[in-house]
């Protein structure tokens, strides 16, 4: 809504429209002006061609050449000289001698009295026009000859007066002033019409308010740590702040392309184009796991397009994942706690029951099969929190009834790829296939790790079901998940497009292909720089 300074200054709509109301009222001005002037002169050059066209009728009239030659012209020119004036409508017709003598006049008394003007070349053969105040006021006359042969013999002057002219340049001045009071009426409405529409457009604000606005608008989406996208509602990119276009990696241009067009993750731009509103879920994009939102904008009950907004979590995934190792083992530790306690009262129960070479041979027989564990993972992972994680994910898959095997070797730093990157992948890898397993009959799950110079190949095996040709392509896409639909929209679905992420990083690929357990392979090759 507008402020009181802002209403004060006049809103922009306001300043428009008196804008447009003053040029149309100019042009309208200027018109009428240009017009009066050509009507003006208009007029007066059709008096006079009107003028001319009646002396040369009588001139030429056999009449008058007939009344010439009698004793006494005035008697039959009188007469025939107010039928033309009448009839033609014209102010006076005037026959004169060649000395300006008159044989008419629409005053009779001044017939044989001299005529007042100019003749010009008239005397002479010549057609005179002029502009001249007479005996009846302001008039545009005509002096024309009439002629016997090639001899002139008399003159013919016609005129009409400045005010019958005058009249019916009021008569044409009427007409434009109608017409200009018409086109400035719908000049007027049409400029109100474009007011109001920008009215609703700007929202009744003024100049200041709009580029205060601006200022602050713009300088909001420099500002906040969020990406932000606004789409209109055929998908359209209408504003990209600058931490959108770093997270999506977009091209200086992205205005005013599709969202199609951008290569974003499909399921990234299903988000942005759904009709639904969407909180939080979580995508890969390149190298970022972002958090995102969607939700539809309108204005005035009217679908405008969407806003997503993007939160980088990249760093805070990776912690998460290291978070999930730690509790994997904590609860690893609280089995192994479990176990230890039920070991040791064996232990004392034979010993109760006098049998201690039993006991013996038990304790020693456990402690044997955990460390040879222990030093079959640790020998073939020198990197202690992979270690550990190996060591976690084997007690969990004993629980669960599920055969881990570890091989390989990678001495301590033989390749230069971080623990937390190594945690991402193995961990999920795992993960992954000790749920592929579950419930089979056969439940193996086979981890490979080797190094060579700068590269290091991990493979992770599984006797489960296996992947077909289609999930195989998708699998590391966001959301693709064997688990059911529910647990896929709990979180699940991001693991495997983790591990994509993290071998793309350091210069690496994954593969995926059948095991030789019955089920799915696993095969990730990294660099040895990121």
């Amino acid at each position: 809504m507008p402020s009181i300074r802002g209403l004060r200054e006049g809103s922009v709509a306001r300043q428009m429209l008196q804008l447009q109301v003053l040029v149309v009222l100019a042009l309208v001005v200027a018109a009428v002006a240009l017009a009066a002037y050509d009507a003006r002169r208009d007029v007066r050059a059709d008096a006079a061609d009107r003028a001319v066209a009646v002396a040369r009728t009588v001139a030429d009239s056999p009449t008058t050449l007939s009344a010439l030659a009698s004793t006494d012209p005035s008697v039959r020119l009188q007469p025939y000289a107010e039928r033309v004036r009448v009839d033609t409508g014209v102010d006076f017709v005037v026959v004169m001698d060649l000395d300006r003598t008159r044989f008419t006049h629409p005053e009779p008394d001044r017939i044989g009295k001299p005529f007042v003007g100019d003749l010009g070349d008239a005397p002479e053969g010549g057609t005179f026009t002029q502009e001249y105040r007479g005996t009846l006021g302001p008039s545009v006359r005509s002096v024309v000859p009439v002629l016997d042969g090639n001899q002139v013999v008399a003159l013919v002057s016609v005129g009409i007066t400045v005010d019958r002219v005058d009249d019916q340049l009021r008569q044409d001045l009427l007409l434009v002033g109608i017409c200009a009071a018409v086109v400035l009426g719908v000049g007027v409405l049409g400029a109100w019409l474009v007011s109001r529409r920008l009215r609703r457009q700007t929202h009744g604000m003024g100049e200041r308010e709009m580029t205060r606005m601006y200022e602050y608008y713009s300088a909001v989406l420099h500002a906040v740590r969020e990406g932000l996208l606004l789409l209109d509602s055929e998908g359209i990119v209408q504003l990209a702040n600058d931490e959108a276009r770093r997270l999506l990696s977009l091209p200086e241009d992205v205005v005013g392309r599709s969202v199609h067009e951008l290569g974003l993750p499909p399921g990234l731009v299903a988000a942005a184009v759904g009709d639904t509103a969407e909180s939080d879920d979580i995508y890969v994009a390149g190298d970022h796991v972002l958090v995102v939102s969607s939700a539809p904008a309108t204005w005035a009950d009217r679908d405008v397009g969407a806003v997503v907004t993007l939160r980088d979590h990249t760093d805070l995934q990776a912690v998460t994942g290291e978070l999930d190792v730690v509790r994997g083992l904590t609860d690893t530790l609280r089995a192994q706690t479990h176990e230890a306690s039920n070991r040791l009262h064996t232990v004392v129960s034979l010993i109760e029951m006098g049998r201690p070479a039993e006991a013996v041979d038990f304790a020693t027989e456990e402690l044997q099969l955990a460390q040879m564990l222990t030093d079959r993972v640790v020998s073939a992972v020198g990197e202690p929190v992979v270690a550990a994680l190996l060591l976690g994910k084997t007690s969990e898959a004993a629980e669960r009834g599920i055969s881990l095997s570890v091989d390989g070797e990678v001495p301590p730093g033989a390749v230069d790829v971080p623990a937390r990157d190594l945690v991402t992948i193995l961990g999920n890898l795992i993960d992954n296939a000790l749920d592929a397993v579950a419930g089979r009959d056969a439940r193996r799950v086979a981890v490979t790790v080797g190094g060579s110079g700068a590269q290091l190949k991990i493979i992770v095996e599984d006797s489960g079901p296996g992947l077909s040709d289609d999930d195989a392509r998708h699998v590391l896409e966001r959301g693709w998940t064997t688990k059911a639909t529910s647990d896929a929209e709990g979180g699940h679905g991001v693991g495997l497009a983790l591990v994509g992420q993290a071998a793309r990083r350091h210069g690496g690929s994954v593969e995926i292909g059948p095991s030789t357990l019955g089920g799915a392979a696993f095969v990730v090759t990294l660099g040895g720089t990121s």
